[in-house]
């Protein structure tokens, strides 16, 4: 809270703090108010009005209920004071509670008194702007949280000791949580297994991980498959190995930088989603799927850019972690020319997030994927953005047939009846979606007929698909022209194929 206290003190009339957690930080509000010079301290709420802070039973300031009443009376408040307004955003849009914020911000200049606007959603009008400082206050860090910890340790049930190493794995399970969910949680691991140990770490993080999905916009996605269940890409998978050490202290130490995020573009169902989502298991991070769809909210003015910002300090807060952005060509398609279609609202959400990815010096590795290139914006292309940018082709044969290879070693142990490399041969053009298609439909066909399927099912399959390199040949050949000189060849043939060439 440095900087609310610094702000309190430079005398700033005006502050929105965005915050979840209202009780966190009405205890250091409070705090400040104790330095030199003192204020007294005033909460508001719709339902009781304005309240002095602290005080056990403390009476109602008389007829304040109304937001307009509460601020006119803060502003005919003799002494020094800040006055914490709690969830005023629906009404701050109101003409009349607008102007008596300006008055209030000229009445209170020069004096030792300060609003403060507290409220999880950011709201702020035009008027108000170049009057009112935004603060955003984080979510507790791991000092904050192991004082929440050591109130379970010290309780009858918590008495066992823990070793260091247990108390940062208890501790880093819940970064990304309030201080309120930590306790909650903490308390959970002690009534389900009576003890907190490090056995009690997958409590914490099942709990952590329906709060991500409670939050409606970020998804914590699990996955079993290992990078090995890609076929081809080589040149990628070998990047991305690489890398897997990255965000080691022991990595730190060696001076390499952390790693900020890559772009794979490509032909749909090349497995670009799939590399994605096997790289938080090579990696050993978590993988967050943004969803920008749910980012968006016509409800109230300000809602999606707030729901932008909720979203990455949450990923930010769980860090080290990988923020995947499934086919963003999409998400940002309308971000050039929304003014006249959404009010700006695409503009605004695209630039608060290219900002961030060029600021963040949280260890947040965004990974996004993208089929329309010609759809991205260019600003979301300039170097520095992404360490990399991957085009992600159709499979050569011999990728098709490792492709194969794989998919029908998933489904049955034996496959030294199939011709591989046939079925290889047979499919150019395909990709890899395509491929394990044409299987579960050769599957589809035999278990209909009651009967174990074949090659013959697979080529009869095969041969029924009308791939999409032919119904969107011209996309796929665009794409393909754009890549040349852009991006890095995810896969060895095609990289050999542009050092022939150049």
């Amino acid at each position: 809270m440095r900087e609310i206290e610094v702000l309190i003190q430079a005398q700033y009339p005006l502050i929105y703090l965005v915050t979840f957690e209202e009780e966190r930080a009405e205890e250091a509000i409070a705090r400040i108010a104790q330095t030199k010079p003192q204020h007294h301290v005033f909460v508001w709420t719709v339902t009781h009005g304005m309240v002095e802070y602290g005080r056990t039973n403390a009476p109602t300031q008389h007829n304040t209920i109304s937001p307009q009443a509460a601020i006119e009376w803060a502003s005919r408040y003799k002494e020094s004071g800040i006055f914490i307004f709690k969830d005023l955003h629906p009404f701050i849009d109101n003409a009349e509670v607008n102007r008596w914020l300006r008055d209030t911000v000229i009445n209170f200049r020069g004096t030792q008194k300060t609003l403060i606007l507290m409220s999880p959603i950011q709201n702020v009008p035009v008027e108000l702007e170049k009057d009112i400082v935004m603060v955003e206050y984080p979510l507790p860090d791991m000092q904050e949280l192991d004082e929440v910890l050591n109130q379970h340790l010290k309780v009858p049930f918590g008495k066992k000791r823990v070793t260091p190493e247990t108390r940062e794995k208890l501790l880093k399970a819940a970064l990304g949580l309030t201080r309120d969910e930590a306790d909650k949680v903490y308390r959970k691991a002690d009534v389900v297994a009576g003890k907190l140990t490090e056995s009690e770490v997958d409590i914490i993080l099942s709990e952590k991980k329906q709060v991500i999905k409670r939050n409606g916009i970020l998804e914590f996605l699990e996955f079993d498959e290992t990078i090995e269940a890609v076929g081809g890409l080589s040149e990628l998978k070998r990047w991305l190995t690489q890398r897997a050490g990255a965000f080691t202290e022991r990595a730190r130490q060696y001076g390499l930088p952390q790693p900020k995020g890559m772009l794979i573009l490509g032909v749909p169902g090349c497995g670009k989603s799939l590399i994605a989502k096997t790289t938080a298991r090579l990696w050993g991070l978590p993988l967050l799927r943004l969803d920008m769809g749910r980012v968006y909210d016509g409800s109230m003015v300000g809602r999606s850019e707030a729901n932008l910002r909720n979203a990455l300090r949450v990923a930010e807060s769980i860090s080290p972690a990988i923020l995947f952005i499934d086919e963003v060509d999409k998400a940002f398609a309308g971000a050039a020319g929304s003014a006249d279609a959404d009010g700006g609202t695409s503009s605004r959400i695209f630039g608060s997030f290219l900002t961030w990815m060029q600021e963040k010096n949280s260890p947040v590795f965004v990974m996004a994927t993208a089929n329309r290139v010609e759809k991205l914006p260019s600003e979301f292309l300039r170097k520095g953005r992404f360490d990399e940018i991957f085009f992600v082709d159709l499979p050569t044969q011999d990728e098709r047939t490792e492709v194969f290879r794989i998919h029908l070693a998933k489904r049955r142990k034996e496959i030294d009846r199939f011709d591989i490399e046939e079925l290889g041969k047979a499919c150019e053009g395909f990709s890899g979606a395509e491929i394990e298609q044409a299987i579960v439909a050769a599957m589809y066909e035999a278990f209909a007929q009651k009967r174990e399927f074949t090659q013959f099912d697979i080529l009869s399959a095969l041969r029924s698909t009308m791939p999409i390199s032919r119904t969107m040949m011209e996309q796929v050949t665009a794409l393909r022209e754009w890549a040349r000189n852009r991006a890095r060849p995810a896969a060895t043939s095609f990289a050999e194929y542009l050092r022939a060439e150049f």
